[in-house]
């Protein structure tokens, strides 16, 4: 029954969060290279976003690469769909393509800071 309760909270924290990244500590403390690189690409995307740290949620860790059908981490999420993992990521944001997407995402979903 776990995996499906482990499931639910993982489609329930995509569903909540426009932007979310399921990253290996937190963005200002990652404890990991790639989770790294990836905070400090979202941070420089200057837009608001979730994070779940899978060291501190072993049943999403185990859970997740399942569901998404991506066997690494760290990953983002942005308006369910699964945008892929630090090379991607990397690669999206030299082009210019992440800023566009992580900007136009978060401006559908003005958080009370920025309101």
């Amino acid at each position: 029954m776990e995996t499906n309760e482990t499931v639910a909270k993982i489609k329930q924290q995509i569903a909540e969060n426009p932007i979310i990244v399921y990253m290996k500590g937190s963005p200002k403390l990652p404890s990991c290279g790639f989770s790294s690189q990836v905070a400090q690409i979202m941070i420089n995307c200057n837009a608001q976003f979730a994070f779940v740290d899978i060291l501190q949620n072993p049943d999403i860790r185990s859970e997740l690469p399942k569901y998404a059908n991506w066997p690494t981490f760290p990953q983002l999420w942005v308006e369910g769909e699964l945008i892929g993992g630090c090379d991607i990521l990397t690669e999206m944001y030299q082009k210019g393509e992440l800023q566009t997407l992580i900007t136009e995402t978060a401006a559908k979903y003005p958080s009370e800071e920025q309101a």
